[in-house]
């Protein structure tokens, strides 16, 4: 590797902002806001929206779609298509 050409690679935590749930990993983010981590040392904090403790996907809190409210809205919408010729 190049020396001086690599953005510095460093540990970050990231806490979700829904839940409060944070997590140390390494990270070319960076940021000045800190916390200390449970092992005692301090680390940047980079706040997140989302993220798999909050994201539907993951946590399994998914929408029900309702296909037939659905359908009554698009009639409603464009109208119902008459008959062929």
């Amino acid at each position: 590797m190049k020396p001086g050409i690599h953005p510095d690679y460093h540990p970050v935590v990231f806490k979700d902002t829904a839940t409060g749930e944070a997590f140390l990993t390494r990270s070319t983010m960076t940021s000045e806001k800190t916390v200390e981590w449970s092992d005692g040392n301090t680390y940047p904090l980079v706040l997140v929206d989302i993220s798999s403790a909050s994201h539907p996907f993951w946590t399994g809190a998914r929408r029900i779609m309702d296909t037939a409210g659905q359908v009554e809205k698009f009639h409603r919408r464009y109208g119902q298509r008459k008959g062929g010729k």
